[in-house]
């Protein structure tokens, strides 16, 4: 017991060193930053920053940067984007897109940004709903409570609300935000120098990319006025400064007890990486089938390599024995705590032990779901088309507290854009999805089950998955809206052959989602708010709660690392990108890049890398100093942060940013974006 409590002390001693934590705008340790750095930001200071933040629907993160809706992101952001307003004439994966004027500036069909606007706390109206109750009444209270502050905080199209879960359920915010959908393309570099290094440098340091990117948003057909934007560092990053990076970290799961850890690690993790491993072999195979076959999948490809990558990471991390040894400690620490009392222990004692069986139940339910909900139809657009059509069929009619939540009314304008998208959809890549699915289908739950022998018949995958996609109508945006427009009468009576699949999977897969929201779902949360309550009551609120993709700003300063006995320097510059470059894939330089090449500065730092504790979601946020200018942006995490969806540890994890000196030199030198160098307040090109 002794050796365990000096464990538990220097554990604690490490974690009071690092610059860790990815905190809420409500609740930022401005003290303990000032004890590190000598710097306390103050309240308006925080609220520039957090008016000046963007998240980019989906899953990444954005900065304003001008008064006009100018917002910097990633290139890997708006890659979707790019590739949808492309064509095999015009590719601007390959060729890149730059607007001359504002009239050349292009709409995004299917992007949607927000800006924080208030954050307001609903913990005891949430709290208050569920008392009492357990599994499918608390799940329908805690359902029907979150839609009706949704609803009463959306009062416009062009506003957004969400009912955040802090601390795994410890607390509730409601957070207002303005919503964005008409964005339009301004610039994006070409992929060869947005992701030089490809996958063999993904998640690697020393790193150089040029992954960056810029849209605008835009309000009734106008470029929208803001009042709060981040303006450029004269300098950029300097070795040893304090950094900030405002952004939407994903999701992180440090607060998991040791129950879910090991499911991640035994189940979850394991197959996922194996879905994905199968994924990107059929995606290899399609892409040698021709050059068009692989630009309509690429950016398919890309998000597979990303999602490998990152998740074999997180399954290192959990299969060290050291690293989980200190998370059994964690949670071994509070339940000892919460046994030394017999009031306690009445009132949190069983939380963990009734995770641990839903846990179990999840493990024995998981196949079926993740075939008939939560994985179903591969990616396919289609498929994803015709199950929000179907749907909405029996969700819109319902009250809207007892709708499923990606119906419900704050969420209508988003489920509009989604279906009413004019994106293009590619027949031979949904063939090779759907026929990857129905096969994955009748691979794991069996020829003779049920629902498989519902879906093929004696049908091939092959041959049902080229009968519904040559069949199918839903491809058209036109054809979508007229069915949605139609309302539930003419969805149901709706002969398309995708929304029969859909129709066919349906009344399996809700029950299977049902028996999940009641057994699993609702256990966890409410058992998360058992052991957060417990949590709180031991060391109060001074922690960070687990990431939510909602907005949090994390501290640190540029500092370089050790790997494998050599200390790594934090920046690199434009003389080691063409140094690294080779003339072949992935290290092949565009045309554009070589050609600049005796005009640029060679000694301009281009990567840099920092100790601020970020996570997937995080990419595309600004990293700024002090004074709240921009000094590059966050586009990845090196190899040893993978682990950091389950802890911190600041020996090795960095941030991995573009520099701001690095972009304005792409930008004067390479692309002579006049236009742009000029909305950013630094001169014409050169």
């Amino acid at each position: 017991m002794t050796r365990l409590l000096a464990l538990l002390v220097l554990l604690a001693a490490g974690l009071a060193r690092a610059d860790e934590g990815m905190w809420t705008f409500n609740n930022f340790p401005s003290d303990l930053v000032k004890t590190r750095y000598g710097f306390a930001p103050g309240k308006e200071w925080l609220e520039k920053v957090r008016l000046a933040s963007a998240r980019i629907a989906g899953g990444c993160s954005a900065s304003f940067v001008s008064p006009t809706g100018l917002v910097m992101t990633n290139h890997h952001c708006v890659r979707e984007c790019v590739q949808q307003l492309s064509t095999p004439k015009a590719d601007y994966i390959d060729k890149g897109f730059a607007a001359a004027t504002a009239q050349q500036e292009r709409q995004c069909p299917a992007m949607e940004v927000n800006r924080l606007v208030e954050i307001s706390d609903v913990t005891e109206q949430v709290t208050k709903a569920t008392q009492g109750k357990e599994g499918a009444a608390f799940r329908d209270a805690q359902r029907a409570e979150l839609a009706r502050l949704e609803k009463g905080c959306a009062t416009a199209p062009d506003v957004r609300c969400d009912v955040v879960s802090l601390y795994r359920g410890g607390q509730y915010n409601l957070y207002k935000y303005q919503r964005f959908q008409d964005v339009r393309l301004v610039f994006a570099p070409e992929e060869a120098i947005a992701f030089f290094g490809g996958d063999p440098d993904n998640f690697e340091f020393p790193r150089y990319d040029y992954d960056v990117a810029f849209v605008r948003v835009y309000q009734d057909g106008k470029p929208a006025k803001v009042d709060h934007w981040l303006r450029w560092s004269a300098r950029g990053a300097q070795p040893g400064e304090l950094t900030f990076v405002s952004g939407h970290p994903g999701g992180t799961s440090r607060l998991l007890t040791v129950a879910q850890f090991l499911y991640q690690r035994d189940y979850a993790l394991p197959e996922r990486l194996f879905l994905l491993a199968q994924l990107r072999g059929m995606l290899d195979e399609f892409q040698q089938r021709g050059p068009e076959l692989a630009r309509v999948s690429t950016n398919l490809k890309f998000g597979v390599e990303n999602a490998y990558k990152a998740l074999a990471g997180q399954r290192e991390a959990l299969v060290d024995r050291e690293f989980f040894a200190k998370k059994v400690a964690e949670e071994q620490k509070l339940r000892d705590w919460v046994k030394a009392d017999p009031e306690r222990q009445k009132r949190f004692g069983a939380a963990w032990d009734n995770i641990a069986r839903a846990t179990d139940t999840l493990r024995d339910m998981r196949v079926r779901l993740r075939l008939l909900e939560q994985g179903a139809g591969a990616g396919s657009d289609l498929f994803s088309y015709a199950r929000l059509l179907a749907r909405s069929a029996e969700e819109l009619p319902k009250p809207n507290e007892q709708r499923l939540e990606e119906f419900a009314e704050s969420r209508q304008p988003e489920l509009e854009q989604q279906l009413f998208s004019p994106a293009p959809v590619y027949p031979q890549l949904e063939q090779a999805l759907l026929t990857f699915y129905l096969v994955r289908l009748r691979e794991q739950l069996g020829p003779d089950d049920p629902v498989v022998k519902k879906v093929l018949g004696k049908q091939s995958p092959e041959a049902l998955a080229r009968k519904l996609v040559s069949g199918s109508k839903l491809a058209s945006p036109q054809v979508r809206r007229q069915l949605y427009q139609g309302g539930p009468e003419a969805l149901r009576a709706a002969k398309d052959p995708m929304m029969e699949l859909v129709r066919s999977l349906d009344a399996e897969a809700r029950a299977i989602r049902e028996r999940y929201e009641q057994e699993v779902e609702s256990v966890l949360d409410k058992n998360g708010e058992l052991i957060a309550r417990a949590r709180f009551e031991a060391y109060g609120t001074s922690a960070y709660p687990d990431a939510t993709f909602t907005l949090r700003l994390s501290f640190g300063q540029v500092k370089g690392f050790a790997e494998d006995g050599k200390q790594v320097e934090p920046f690199t510059f434009l003389s080691g990108l063409y140094e690294r470059a080779t003339g072949e894939p992935p290290f092949r330089l565009p045309p554009s890049w070589l050609k600049a090449k005796p005009r640029l500065e060679l000694q301009t730092p281009f990567n840099f890398v920092s100790t601020n504790d970020i996570i997937g979601g995080n990419s595309g946020s600004p990293i700024f100093n002090k004074e709240a200018e921009i000094v590059g942006i966050v586009f990845d995490g090196n190899r040893q942060s993978l682990g950091g969806d389950y802890g911190f540890d600041e020996t090795g994890n960095r941030t991995v940013s573009v520099h701001s000196e690095g972009i304005l030199e792409g930008l004067r030198k390479v692309y002579d974006a006049r236009r742009l160098l000029e909305e950013l307040g630094q001169g014409g090109g050169g």
